[in-house]
């Protein structure tokens, strides 16, 4: 349970970041409180585990034909969709275009990146 607030949290304060660098030159947040972060970050986690898989199986040959770098359009698919559904709750944000999608996209990876390697002990510590 630990592991999976830790990356809530993560993802939450990495969509913060993304939207808070990006805010006013293409995304529009709907909301700017942690509470709404954290919904958010719930939301991008449930698109990540149940569509990003549908998505790389059926690009498969897109993914082997341009070595990894159509991983980065699913990317930025899962971030644009993520935005989407949040307004329907009214707590995500509105992209302007694909390219600040991908640029989102890439914030919450890097950033994502550096706080897992910071708490990866705490991500990946097991019971004993």
């Amino acid at each position: 349970m630990k592991k999976i607030l830790i990356r809530l949290g993560i993802n939450a304060v990495a969509l913060y970041v993304a939207v808070a660098l990006l805010d006013g030159r293409g995304i529009t947040p709907q909301s700017e409180n942690w509470l709404s972060f954290i919904w958010l970050a719930l939301i991008f986690g449930l698109v990540n585990a149940i569509i990003r898989p549908i998505l790389i199986v059926m690009s498969c040959p897109l993914l082997i034909l341009t070595l990894g770098l159509g991983t980065l359009i699913i990317n930025t698919l899962m971030f644009m969709m993520s935005g989407w559904i949040g307004t329907r709750f009214q707590i995500g944000f509105q992209v302007e275009n694909f390219w600040v999608g991908l640029l989102g996209a890439l914030i919450v990876s890097i950033v994502s990146f550096i706080l897992t390697g910071i708490f990866k002990d705490e991500v990946k510590k097991k019971k004993k």
